[in-house]
């Protein structure tokens, strides 16, 4: 099944009006971003898919996800953009928790990023994908084990793991959000040469 993401800034500015049906957990809880825009049945009490998400799949209804994200928020323009992304991010401040915990995708998970301590996009990916549940049992091992392991798909295991690409782009995201904060309150004091590694 193809899994579409979409970041939007303000979700609600995107949905109101449009007449999605919110899709539903097992519990009968909305989920958290999923939308139908296909003719799906919805319960009328509580305006939810009549089916859990896993089910609706399972019978060819199409969910699509609106995430709201704003980490894209102070970029100017498309070359503003690119910039932030190609520009080499003080690596450094992700030794910071306080700088961490403002990062989307990771905040929370100081610990686990200092197990890895990224320096790259791929140690971010590394991370990005090691703090989710099929691969969190990695935490503690040697990096070559980790870079052994990481990425190797086990369809057995119902635990959620990213795949790698998935990884990248979300590292390439939290790199635009990293360069921003530098713009903003200059994180970059930093001496330490490794930080001058090529993401």
């Amino acid at each position: 099944m193809t899994d579409i993401d979409i970041d939007v800034m303000q979700r609600s500015r995107v949905t109101d009006g449009l007449g999605a049906v919110p899709a539903a957990l097992a519990t009968r809880q909305p989920h958290a971003s999923g939308l139908y825009f296909q003719d799906i049945p919805f319960d009328p009490l509580d305006g939810l898919a009549v089916w859990d998400y896993q089910r609706a799949a399972g019978l060819g209804y199409f969910k699509i996800d609106l995430l709201s994200c704003n980490l894209y928020e102070g970029v100017r323009d498309e070359e503003h953009l690119v910039d932030l992304l190609t520009r080499e991010p003080p690596w450094h401040a992700l030794d910071d928790p306080a700088v961490v915990n403002k990062l989307a995708h990771v905040n929370g998970h100081f610990a686990e990023m200092q197990a890895i301590r990224p320096r790259s996009i791929e140690d971010l990916a590394v991370c990005l994908a090691i703090i989710r549940p099929g691969k969190r049992y990695l935490l503690g091992r040697s990096r070559a084990e980790i870079d052994r392991e990481i990425w190797i798909r086990n369809d057995a295991d119902e635990r959620f793991s990213f795949k790698r690409s998935h990884s990248i782009a979300y590292a390439a995201a939290i790199v635009v959000q990293l360069n921003l904060l530098n713009e903003r309150h200059h994180l970059s004091s930093s001496a330490d040469p490794a930080d001058q590694r090529a993401g």
